[in-house]
């Protein structure tokens, strides 16, 4: 198996996501789950997914440091080469990697504003200029989360950023949702969100459950994949 290959077969393609990256609108994902059980895992996958298809993807990680960041891409690569037997694999992971960039804040120190400064720098210094951006930890339960996201839409205009996915934390005790059935602390938020992923464990299982799709994806709500939960690699249901 090569690259057209991993692009191909990635179960995310039941999901049409790369159908967010094509044409002139701007997409924002959402991956929420209980801490702990795998949100960054998908968002790599997702970010990966978008690498082997030649995109540049800044990945901004909130509270955790650069290694342990790039140690996520490296396993989840790792793991994806031990079940398909990847043909030249080292060679695609040098040319896969040159599309990613990591970004790191501490919880306290970001802000869009903060990023879209670093985001300018790199642009003018011709070093680095994405087209997907993954946010890692960002706090929706902040009072001024909804504002924070506004700015960052603006971010992503500025700079031409098609696609932008963010992971959410949600609590078991927290029955807060919307009308769309997004639960808090994303539920005031969600008409931000054309595509919601949620990690549901489900009769032994772990399931990425669509709760919302909008029509540039081609998935329908409901929609879910298997997660293996040894990997955390998404599995086709």
């Amino acid at each position: 198996m090569g690259k057209e290959d991993l692009v191909s077969s990635n179960p995310l393609r039941a999901l049409g996501l790369e159908k967010t990256e094509e044409g002139e609108e701007r997409r924002a994902g959402l991956v929420m789950a209980r801490a702990g059980l795998g949100k960054t895992a998908i968002l790599v996958q997702i970010a990966l997914d978008s690498m082997l298809r030649d995109n540049k993807v800044l990945h901004v990680s909130i509270g955790e440091g650069v290694d342990k960041t790039r140690t996520w891409y490296d396993d989840i690569l790792n793991l994806m080469n031990q079940e398909n037997k990847i043909e030249d694999f080292q060679e695609i992971v040098v040319d896969v990697m040159q599309h990613r960039m990591i970004m790191t804040f501490m919880e306290s120190g970001f802000s869009a504003a903060k990023l879209e400064e670093r985001m300018a720098d790199m642009a003018q210094q011709n070093i680095f200029k994405p087209a997907c951006l993954v946010i890692d930890g960002f706090d929706f339960a902040a009072s001024d989360s909804r504002s924070s996201l506004n700015e960052l839409k603006g971010l992503m205009e500025k700079n031409d950023v098609k696609m932008i996915w963010f992971s959410a934390v949600s609590h078991r005790d927290d029955t807060r949702v919307s009308a769309n059935g997004i639960p808090a602390p994303c539920h005031e938020v969600d008409a931000f969100f054309d595509t919601v992923l949620i990690i549901s464990p489900e009769d032994n299982a772990l399931k990425l459950k669509t709760l919302k799709c909008s029509a540039a994806c081609s998935a329908d709500a409901g929609k879910s994949l298997l997660l293996d939960p040894a990997s955390m690699l998404i599995k086709k249901a």
